[in-house]
């Protein structure tokens, strides 16, 4: 069976799950970049699991990053890899694809597919034209210590999730219809209010076709430029990255590394030519987007607002403002942007306010704020910013002395993709999808050496 397609940038992957006897609730455990400022939480992970095998000994979370035994911990990794291929507490499931089904304590069903990529198709860069693209600008800063970590290892196990944009659901939704053809091969109870979750085995060569048909019919270049409405030079965007594009940028870095060291045959095939991710529809019922709010402190608040006009007149847009007695009647009043006028609110000191571009100059409202208060923060080194979850905690926060806050609407799914193809990166912060605890659990692996 073909396993590779390059054209979309897809490879069918060998895939490694622990054996039946490993307890897979210890085995899985959530993204090394959740809870980064509770050690707590993983140190309740580390005692539950105690001696029995998991992948939190092939990972390096976040909040130890910045610790003394960095290097130790790194070594300890690449034992506890090796350790699980040589014992046999990996099983090869040889070429297939894994169809999962994921239950939350918020979403009963999100469903995703897991294959791998080409890195050959991606690049991270803002301006980038290639088939797999970040959606947030890359901090290339946070790229070292994992290179560190990866170069080196045997496997790859990633909580990477990337996004598709098929609103007629023909990629993975249609695979639920046809369960029974396909091996359950994980059903647990994931750790830590993770939820449950369920994942099938899909090796048929006419499953994998189908499912390959449906992504190259998204990657029709006519199709593509109808969808988006595009007339310019713009190439095809078939996936978006959702979660872990730094952990996908440092598979990139490695795999340019070793391109320096391999002939021109042993590129084309060398494991780390291609990285494991799940695949999610975006138009999934169960993937919500929750927008991030700001509030800047230390601040004068009406020297801002008058900054905040006067950025807005040099970029040819018209800052409006309409102003309400509470926060209330400011939410009651909110208005729908189009593509004339992008609203957003304004809290401090008592002033309840909706704010309007007129002529904005980018695809989105946020794009639009963020521009400014990135420019602001240069120019007041004073100033400082935190990016914030709910509207009522930046209503509390925005109108105390010397701060501001700002909220913003509830991104629409159907502008993701195009604002990414039109503008390039989003701004960071842009969107939220999910709590802590539903974020990717690591459970596959795949050899990289």
């Amino acid at each position: 069976m073909k396993t590779f397609f390059p054209s979309i940038g897809v490879k069918v992957p060998e895939i490694y799950l622990p054996k039946k006897w490993v307890d897979n609730k210890k085995w899985a455990v959530v993204a090394c970049d959740q809870y980064t400022s509770q050690p707590e939480y993983r140190e309740t992970v580390q005692k539950n699991i105690g001696e029995d095998p998991s992948t939190y000994n092939i990972i390096f979370p976040e909040v130890y990053l910045g610790k003394e035994n960095k290097q130790e911990r790194i070594i300890s990794i690449q034992k506890y890899m090796n350790t699980y291929l040589q014992d046999g507490i990996l099983e090869n499931q040889w070429s297939c694809f894994i169809l999962v089904d994921r239950q939350t304590s918020h979403t009963p069903s999100r469903k995703g597919l897991i294959v791998a990529f080409d890195l050959e198709q991606y690049d991270y860069s803002v301006s980038s034209q290639t088939l797999i693209r970040a959606t947030e600008g890359t901090i290339l800063d946070r790229l070292p210590p994992r290179i560190e970590i990866r170069k080196d290892a045997p496997l790859e196990s990633p909580h990477i999730m990337v996004l598709i944009d098929d609103p007629e659901k023909t990629v993975i939704e249609p695979l639920f219809a046809n369960l029974d053809n396909y091996t359950k091969v994980y059903d647990t109870d994931l750790m830590m209010n993770g939820g449950h979750i369920q994942w099938y085995k899909i090796a048929d060569e006419e499953s994998i076709q189908t499912i390959l048909h449906h992504l190259e019919s998204l990657a029709d270049r006519e199709i593509f430029k109808q969808k988006y409405q595009i007339n310019q030079n713009l190439w095809v965007l078939l996936f978006a990255m959702w979660d872990g594009n730094h952990s996908l940028a440092t598979a990139k870095a490695i795999r340019e590394q070793k391109k320096q060291e391999l002939n021109d045959s042993e590129k084309e095939d060398n494991p780390a030519r291609f990285a494991l991710v799940e695949l999610v529809n975006i138009h999934d019922d169960w993937l919500a987007f929750e927008p991030i709010h700001r509030v800047v402190f230390n601040i004068h608040q009406e020297n801002m607002i008058n900054d905040m006009k006067e950025y807005f007149a040099k970029q040819w847009s018209t800052l409006t403002m309409e102003t309400y007695t509470n926060f209330e009647e400011m939410k009651n009043n909110k208005k729908h942007s189009d593509a004339t006028t992008h609203y957003f609110c304004i809290m401090y000191a008592g002033n309840y306010i909706i704010a309007g571009i007129q002529n904005p100059k980018f695809n989105l409202e946020v794009g639009n704020l963020q521009a400014f208060l990135d420019e602001y923060l240069k120019k007041y080194s004073e100033a400082k910013i935190d990016y914030i979850h709910g509207e009522d905690i930046t209503e509390q926060l925005g109108t105390k002395e010397q701060n501001i806050g700002f909220t913003l609407p509830i991104m629409d799914k159907k502008a993701f993709f195009k604002t990414v193809i039109v503008d390039g990166a989003l701004p960071r912060k842009t969107f939220s999808m999910g709590e802590a605890e539903e974020k990717r659990y690591y459970l596959e692996c795949r050899k990289i050496k």
